[in-house]
C-alpha cells in the first residue's frame, strides 16, 4: 500500500528540513550565548564602543560636509567620544562617592524603621521567631559596605575604561573604511547590508531619544528633589539618567533609592511626594511627549523588550541592562532581517502587523 501525497509521512518529510534547521540553529545559538557569557568582560566594552560610535555618526556626517580631511574628522569624533565618556564617568564617581557618604548617616533611622516594621508584624500576628529572623536579616551596617562595593564597582569600570578608549580609537578611525566596504558588498549581499544599516539607524534613534529625554527627566527630577529637600539630589538625578536606558523597569529602579531616603529623612509624606513627582515626570516623558515626538524608534514589542533586558543582563552583567535594546536590535538584524526567509518573524518581534499584509487585507474586504 502506497502513501497518498498528503499523508502524514509526506508531511513529516516536508517538515524535516525545517526541523533540522531549527535544531541546528538552536544549538548554534546556545553555543554562541555560552561563549558570549564567557567573554562578557570583553564583549561588553566593545559593543558599548560600537554603540557610541554609531550614536555619534551624525556628527561625523556634518563634519564631512565641512570638507575637513578624513583624519581630522576622525580626530574630532574621537575627542567628542572621549569627552562624553569622561563626563559620564566623573558624574558616576561623584554620585557613588556621595552615596557612600550619605547612606551611613541614616543608619539610626533605618534601625528605627526596622524596629517599627517588626512591631507592625507583631500586631499582625506574625510569630516572634519569624520577626527576629526578618529583623536580623536586615543589617543596617551592611549599607556602608554596599556603598563601598558600589564605589569599588565604579573603579572597576574605570579599569575597563582603558580598554573602552582603545577600542573607540580603532572604531572611529575605521568608520570610513567600514562604510566603503559595506557599499562594495551592497550589490552582492543586499539583505545583510540592509540589515546592518537598519541596526545602525535603529540604535542611533534609540540612543539619541533616550539620551535627550533621559537628560530632561534627570534635570527635572533633580530640581524637584532639591525643592523637596531630599538629600543627594544630584545622586538621584544621575541615577535617573542612567536608568532611563533600562527598558521597562528603569523607572522603578530609579525611584526606589530616593523614595527610601525621603522616607528616612522626612517620613511617609515626603516619600509619597517623591513617588508622585517621579511618576508624573515619567508619565509625561514616556507616555505623552516621547511617543508624539518620535513614535516607535526600535520596532520591538513590550514583551520582547522586557525579555531582552532579562536575557542580556544574565549574559553580560549590568552593562547588558543598559545595552539590552541595541543588543536585541543587532540579534534581530543578523538572525531575521538578513535572510528573507525569516522576515515572517518581524511582525512577531515588533508586535505590529506587517503594513503590506494590512493593506492587502483592506483591499480584500
Amino acid at each position: 500500500m502506497t502513501n497518498a501525497p498528503g499523508s502524514a509521512r509526506d508531511a513529516f518529510e516536508r517538515a524535516r528540513p525545517f526541523a533540522l534547521t531549527l535544531l541546528f540553529g538552536a544549538a548554534a545559538f546556545t553555543i554562541t550565548v555560552s561563549g558570549t557569557k564567557t567573554i562578557a568582560e570583553i564583549i561588553g566594552p566593545v559593543f558599548l564602543a560600537l554603540v557610541i560610535t554609531i550614536s555619534l555618526h551624525p556628527i561625523r556626517l556634518w563634519l564631512e560636509r565641512t570638507r575637513l580631511p578624513n583624519w581630522a574628522t576622525s580626530l574630532v569624533m574621537l575627542v567628542v567620544a572621549y569627552l562624553l565618556i569622561i563626563l559620564l564617568t566623573l558624574a558616576l564617581i561623584v554620585a557613588v562617592a556621595q552615596v557612600a557618604a550619605l547612606l551611613p548617616q541614616y543608619t539610626d533611622q533605618l534601625d528605627d524603621a526596622v524596629v517599627s516594621a517588626g512591631n507592625a508584624l507583631r500586631q499582625l500576628g506574625v510569630e516572634p521567631d519569624q520577626i527576629h529572623a526578618v529583623v536580623d536579616a536586615i543589617d543596617p551596617g551592611q549599607i556602608a559596605a554596599l556603598a563601598t562595593s558600589l564605589l569599588s564597582g565604579t573603579l572597576g569600570v574605570l579599569t575597563n575604561l582603558v580598554f573602552l578608549i582603545t577600542v573607540l580609537f580603532f572604531l572611529v578611525f575605521d568608520t570610513d573604511a567600514t562604510r566603503q566596504v559595506l557599499r562594495s558588498l551592497a550589490n552582492r549581499f543586499p539583505n545583510p547590508v540592509a540589515a546592518l544599516n537598519s541596526f545602525a539607524a535603529s540604535t542611533r534613534n534609540y540612543m539619541g531619544v533616550n539620551t535627550v529625554f533621559g537628560l530632561g527627566v534627570a534635570v527635572v527630577d533633580g530640581i524637584a528633589l532639591m525643592i523637596l529637600g531630599v538629600p543627594g539630589a544630584f545622586v538621584w538625578a544621575v541615577l535617573a539618567f542612567v536608568t532611563s536606558f533600562i527598558p521597562n523597569v528603569g523607572f522603578i529602579i530609579g525611584v526606589i533609592p530616593p523614595a527610601l531616603i525621603a522616607l528616612l529623612h522626612g517620613g511617609p509624606g515626603l516619600m509619597i511626594a517623591v513617588i508622585v513627582v517621579y511618576t508624573a515626570v515619567n508619565f509625561l516623558s514616556d507616555s505623552m511627549i516621547k511617543p508624539r515626538v518620535v513614535g516607535d524608534t526600535v520596532g520591538l514589542s513590550t514583551t520582547i523588550t522586557f525579555l531582552s533586558l532579562v536575557f542580556w543582563t544574565w549574559v553580560i552583567g549590568p552593562l547588558g541592562a543598559l545595552l539590552a535594546v541595541p543588543l536585541t536590535l543587532l540579534t534581530r538584524a543578523l538572525l531575521v532581517e538578513a535572510d528573507p526567509r525569516t522576515w515572517w518573524a518581524l511582525p512577531l518581534i515588533s508586535g505590529k502587523p506587517d503594513p503590506a499584509e494590512k493593506t492587502e487585507s483592506k483591499h480584500a474586504e
